[in-house]
């Protein structure tokens, strides 16, 4: 079996979908239908990763997210119907691993899934920064020679540019914030504007993308913040 998945949801029409993409792709799915009964599940069954909707009927989601990040390591797929950028944004600064907006697709789903689920391994046993090789398709970041080529040419970058595609690499497959990336590339004290970060992103793209408009790589995630792609999206 690929991992125990921990369904916190209280939609029956969305367990069944949910526990039957699982079951078909050798997880092992166990649900809760309220908060309650997530937090015992979550000290007796010990899930590989979450899968949790925001709308529950006794407490609110982003409180289980807390309570799972201060005492886990489990990566915690937000699915849910909320779709506001502000709510996503809240979700992953405060630990989520991902957000996936309902309706969602199959194929998508199982992606995230294997992203949250290797990331967690890698972490495990080596963190990306002991790693320092980032590779997806022709894209290589060496993170310990603060060098990226793209199919064996190596690609000029500013020292912020660098920066950014270092940051990225580090979360392979994971959304980083504008407000995360600003702060961690200019300092916290820099006014939360999101131009000059999509300045340096629109000149990373240039280089790295064979079509800037229809990147590859970098994917932006509409309002809230920038994924770098994992070769489980190829």
């Amino acid at each position: 079996m690929n991992g125990n998945v921990l369904i916190i949801e209280d939609e029956e029409a969305i367990i069944n979908v949910l526990a039957s993409i699982l079951i078909a792709n050798e997880y092992i799915p166990v649900i809760a239908k309220n908060g309650g009964q997530a937090l015992t599940m979550l000290r007796s069954f010990q899930p590989d990763v979450i899968l949790l909707d925001l709308g529950l009927p006794d407490m609110d989601g982003i409180d289980i997210l807390k309570k799972v990040k201060e005492s886990h390591n489990c990566p915690v797929l937000v699915v849910s119907a909320r779709d506001k950028e502000w709510e996503k944004v809240e979700a992953l600064d405060l630990g989520a691993d991902d957000y996936i907006t309902k309706p969602f697709g199959t194929s998508e789903l199982l992606a995230r899934i294997r992203v949250a689920l290797r990331n967690r391994s890698d972490g495990e046993e080596k963190s990306a920064s002991e790693k320092g090789i980032y590779c997806c398709g022709k894209l290589r970041v060496d993170l310990e020679k603060h060098v990226v080529t793209l199919d064996n040419e190596r690609v000029h970058l500013t020292k912020n540019e660098l920066r950014i595609m270092e940051l990225l690499s580090r979360n392979p497959g994971k959304v980083l914030t504008y407000d995360y990336l600003i702060k961690n590339i200019w300092g916290a004290d820099m006014p939360e504007n999101n131009r000059i970060l999509r300045v340096n992103m629109a000149n990373i793209r240039r280089k790295l993308e064979e079509n800037p408009a229809e990147p590859k790589y970098i994917i932006t995630e509409i309002g809230v913040g920038y994924r770098l792609a994992d070769e489980s999206y190829f």
